[in-house]
């Protein structure tokens, strides 16, 4: 039975989830074994697409809602989490 898990975090004051940080989201995302989705502003997209990623326009101070299912799904969103967390200008 694969392994279903939720969390929300926001992004830093003034860091935009544009061309830069999105890459490096994808990237880190393409590593697990899980399906990944994260939601912003209404929006979802699948986390290991950068054209669906930087379509939701996610602007500092949103917050991101990450859901991952699968094998990885607790250590993606832990480390997807922390990347968002640790993002700056």
């Amino acid at each position: 039975m694969p392994t279903s898990s939720e969390t929300t975090v926001v992004l830093p004051a003034g860091v935009d989830l544009h061309a830069r940080p999105a890459a490096g989201f994808v990237r880190a995302a393409m590593q697990f074994d899980a399906d990944i989705v994260v939601a912003s502003n209404g929006r979802e997209a699948d986390a290991k697409s950068l054209i669906a990623v930087l379509a939701l326009g996610a602007r500092g101070g949103s917050s991101l809602q990450l859901r991952a299912a699968g094998a990885d799904a607790d250590l993606a969103l832990e480390d997807l989490a922390d990347r968002v967390s640790s993002l700056v200008e």
